[in-house]
């Protein structure tokens, strides 16, 4: 739909909201970028993860008919934290370190999408952050937001690629911002420090190699075994082939979002207490946290594998 509604008005609100970088995309701009998925998704790459293969993530009109333009935006998570590298200590993922980034998300995003709807009553929304079928990197991408790196993620000019991205699908018609151009170059640091080689080319990560993939959503009792005799001290996801990006060691700065900063023993646990961690003192260390989707036997599991 039409509306007098301006795009400056859209950003301007969005950044007020809180979001650290906001664009525009338009529906009709994923031709080949549904293409990549599917010939991702018929490699095997996907390993367990079946909702990549959700048709609506090939088609938004499909999650909303109405869609006509994506607000797409960006939040920096990065504190100035850092791993150990004491071989008796688990390392947790930078974004599963404090609050759970659905619940900062969602918030303010709910906030942009009701703001959008009092300013015009025919204006229709339905928002995302990692919590539907929405092809968030390349619609990032798209709206000019950075660009899509030789390890998978979504690299930013101010923050790297510690950012989080979410989606406000709506039926304004918007103009689109213009698609960022990819800047990694001739630089190949993630390929050659992953140490499970799940990078199996620039661009195409194989979830059946990664140790991230693993140590969250492998549900088995064991992982294999060319996992575990390379998680390096990971007990929650892996920051390795961000930690070596060089956009990240030059550009990373600290979030000024105070939900983002580590809950008490997540920068440095025990892989001898996380081996032998209960229901409670998993509930008690992971509280409103996104870790919580990795049960207690699973961080078990992964913390004696590393022992």
């Amino acid at each position: 739909m039409k509306s007098a509604l301006s795009i400056s008005q859209i950003k301007q609100k969005a950044l007020e909201v809180g979001f650290h970088k906001v664009g525009i995309a338009s529906v009709n701009e994923l031709g080949s970028d549904t293409e990549r998925l599917q010939a991702w998704l018929n490699k095997g790459y996907q390993a367990d993860l079946r909702w990549m293969a959700n048709p609506k993530r090939q088609n938004l009109k499909l999650v909303m008919p109405e869609v006509e333009s994506i607000i797409c935006v960006a939040l920096n998570y990065y504190t100035l934290h850092q791993h150990s590298e004491n071989s008796e200590i688990g390392k947790i993922s930078r974004y599963g370190w404090g609050r759970d980034y659905h619940k900062v998300m969602h918030q303010k995003l709910k906030a942009l999408s009701n703001w959008l709807q009092e300013q015009e009553k025919e204006i229709l929304t339905r928002y995302y952050a990692d919590t539907g079928p929405v092809p968030e990197k390349p619609l990032a991408q798209q709206a000019g937001l950075g660009w899509i790196a030789k390890n998978g993620n979504l690299i930013t000019r101010e923050y790297g690629s510690w950012v989080f991205l979410g989606e406000v699908l709506t039926n304004l018609e918007l103009t689109s911002d213009r698609p960022h151009a990819q800047h990694c170059g001739s630089c190949t640091r993630c390929l050659e420090a992953c140490p499970t080689n799940a990078i199996v080319e620039p661009f195409v990560v194989d979830a059946n190699f990664c140790i991230a993939y693993h140590t969250i959503e492998n549900r088995n009792p064991e992982l294999p075994e060319y996992i575990k005799s390379n998680l390096k001290g990971w007990v929650a996801g892996c920051d390795i082939c961000q930690d070596v990006c060089p956009w990240n060691e030059r550009f990373a700065q600290k979030t000024n979002i105070d939900d983002f900063q580590p809950y008490p023993g997540n920068v440095t646990p025990k892989l001898t207490e996380l081996a032998e961690i209960s229901q409670q003192d998993w509930d008690k260390q992971f509280p409103a946290s996104a870790l919580r989707r990795i049960k207690p036997e699973m961080l078990r599991r992964n913390a004696c594998a590393n022992l």
